[in-house]
């Protein structure tokens, strides 16, 4: 039996509540982290294989590590946009974990985020960082795995060849299969529409148009938010109403959207999934909401705005449009006429080989060829009770009152112990300061004293001199 140990916010068999992922974040920030989690658990998941969620953290004691070293046999790290420059301490942490392991490390899916220029020049103050966790990688695996030709070129040029360019778990959720997106027919105000946006894409394009005419023109619209703020803004709430705060991106419940309960943040892959496959189309920015509606059976497009959009678009030939060159009006039956998944399908099969060789070459069986397909995996996903979307708070519910009061009041402890315990830090700080100044202080006055000396010294030997000098001057001078 191989122990896996993967990196994932938890095991796809834990039916966690919403306060558990809120209060444990346990998306890692961003639900589609769960999706491509979720994905590399089922196709690694096979009679001779025990799969075991870490969570993400990346702060782990000695024992722990100890503990990993001895208890599993292979540590699997599925990323997304990895090497960007806001993630740089994470992935410092994440390079000292893998070089305290002992067992084999493969990393599946790691990609570069730039803009859709793929200019790299804007990596460069995390070069030596990347470089750091690509040796400490490769020192434990056959190659390395990435989402697309950019984050390959990227790691060429760092030096590194023993990359191969896989996308992203997400894709092969079905295996060598990939459903071909239904026809919606006629797109009109009957339809049933998902949105999805990103909060960064409102400097690329013309985001608060493009949610204005979704609103407007699709009664039945739902819009997909992805970020552990959205949930959070979803199950706590705001006073944006009391303060006359309004915001043309939903991101306060002042925005229609969200005074319509029009708003969804997906905290399980399958629910998310089935939620999808009753609509009609998707369209947005999210590279993972967008993949798991094509996942679901139904048509989507991604407006790309940066490189890892775009990477993963090309890589599996997903349709997309620059969010730059879209306008606000547009609608989406002009986006799905425009849109052509025969390379998508078509293509799969192929692509799904690429990281079944990929997984092999690095010691990894998988479910669809050594397994039973992903049946056991999900024949346990159905017998759980998995929850639906966070949608907004409804205040009568008396039961989440009770929680939300609770949780309040863990708060302020937890705040006012790490308030004493930084005042206690500060106290000792400043004790050592005050210790050291009077150092410099007792060091200045016995510096003092010894020049003090000196001077006396030095006067008393040339003071004659000096007064010899003294009077031949006046008395040439007179």
């Amino acid at each position: 039996m191989k122990r896996i140990l993967i990196r994932s916010g938890k095991s796809p068999f834990h039916a966690a509540t919403r306060e558990e992922y809120l209060q444990q974040d346990l998306m890692g920030t961003n639900a589609g982290n769960l999706l491509f989690s979720d994905a590399a658990h089922k196709l690694l998941l096979t009679e001779n294989t025990e799969v075991t969620s870490n969570g993400i953290s990346t702060v782990l004691t000695e024992d722990r590590i100890r503990q990993i070293n001895e208890e599993h046999d292979v540590f699997v790290v599925p990323l997304a946009n990895a090497f960007r420059p806001s993630f740089r301490a994470s992935l410092d942490r994440l390079t000292s974990l893998i070089e305290r392991l002992t067992i084999p490390v493969v990393v599946v899916g790691v990609g570069a985020q730039v803009g859709t220029d793929y200019g790299t020049d804007r990596l460069r103050p995390i070069n030596e960082s990347v470089q750091r966790f690509v040796r400490a990688v490769l020192n434990k695996s056959a190659s390395i795995g990435v989402r697309g030709e950019l984050t390959a070129s990227y790691l060429h040029s760092l030096g590194f060849h023993e990359v191969d360019i896989i996308g992203c778990p997400s894709m092969f959720l079905h295996g060598d299969t990939f459903p071909a997106p239904r026809d919606p027919g006629v797109l009109d105000e009957n339809s049933r529409i998902a949105i999805n946006l990103s909060p960064g894409a409102v400097k690329i394009g013309n985001v608060p148009d493009l949610i204005r005419n979704a609103h407007e023109r699709f009664p039945r619209l739902s819009y997909y938010a992805q970020n552990l703020v959205d949930a959070e803004l979803l199950f706590w709430g705001d006073t944006s109403e009391a303060a006359g705060h309004h915001s043309p991106f939903p991101r306060q419940l002042t925005h229609p959207l969200f005074q319509e309960d029009k708003v969804r943040v997906p905290i399980d892959p399958k629910t998310w999934l089935d939620e999808l496959s009753g609509h009609d189309f998707s369209y947005g920015t999210r590279i993972h909401g967008n993949i798991a509606a094509l996942l679901a059976g139904i048509p989507a497009v991604v407006l790309t705005h940066d490189s890892r959009t775009l990477e993963l678009c090309r890589y599996f030939e997903l349709p997309y449009r620059a969010l730059s060159e879209t306008p606000g009006d547009i609608h989406p039956q002009e986006l799905f006429e425009q849109a052509d998944f025969s390379g998508m399908v078509n293509g799969h099969k192929e692509r799904f080989g690429r990281m079944m060789a990929f997984l092999s070459r690095n010691g990894l069986d998988n479910t669809f060829e050594h397994g039973d397909g992903g049946a056991g995996y999900e024949a346990r996903l159905a017998a759980l009770d998995l929850p639906p979307s966070i949608r907004r708070w409804d205040p009568t519910d008396g039961e989440a009152v009770r929680y939300r009061v609770s949780r309040l009041r863990e708060m302020v402890a937890e705040n006012q112990t790490e308030a004493e315990s930084r005042i206690a830090a500060l106290a000792k700080k400043t004790k050592e300061l005050e210790k050291q100044l009077d150092a410099l202080q007792k060091q200045f006055t016995a510096t003092e004293k010894r020049v003090s000396g000196v001077e006396k010294r030095v006067l008393v030997r040339l003071g004659p001199a000096i007064r010899r000098r003294v009077r031949s001057t006046k008395k040439n001078g007179s």
